[in-house]
Formats: C-alpha cells, structure tokens, sequence
C-alpha cells in the first residue's frame, strides 16, 4: 500500500536534489552581485571561485584551496578582514 505523504515527500525531495545539482554545474563566470563587492584572491576554495584563473576560464573550477590567482566576489571592505585575503591577485 503506497503512502501518499511518502510519495509526496519523494518527489519533493527528489525535485530539490535536481535543482541543486543543476545550480552547481554552471559555466562561465559567477553573476556580478547586486551589492557593492570587491573581488577577494587568495581565500577560495577548491572549486569555489567565481571566474577564471590562469588556468581555467570558468567559475568553479580551482584546484587547491587558497589558490593565488582565484577570487570570489564578497561585499567591499570584507576582503582585508580575511586572513590571505587580497584584493590584487597573488604571485603563484
């Protein structure tokens, strides 16, 4: 006998599994923000940045934490409270 509350929680909980993983496979440079943001080198990590280094051109694509060359967009004046963290990018 099939539970419909089960059922239904299945499909919501599968629909919300799909959005994620569709969310997370994107291409290309993040969005600029809607805030007033600085670009932050130095304090990613590993497949977190927003947009190319100099090895990829895409976004969520560096390959070590704290790479020298990858940033992400944070609200502007919260890049120097970050330990490592610089708004130029960093000699590899």
């Amino acid at each position: 006998m099939i539970n419909t509350k089960h059922l239904v929680l299945s499909a919501v909980a599968a629909a919300a599994t799909l959005a994620a993983a569709t969310a997370s496979a994107q291409t290309g440079p993040a969005p600029k923000p809607d805030f007033k943001f600085e670009k932050c080198y130095g304090v990613v990590s590993a497949g977190k940045n927003d947009c190319q280094t100099a090895n990829s051109s895409c976004a969520g694509t560096s390959k070590t934490d704290q790479q020298a060359d990858a940033w992400i967009y944070l609200p502007a004046g919260a890049c120097g409270k970050i330990v490592g963290g610089s708004t130029e990018p960093k000699n590899s």
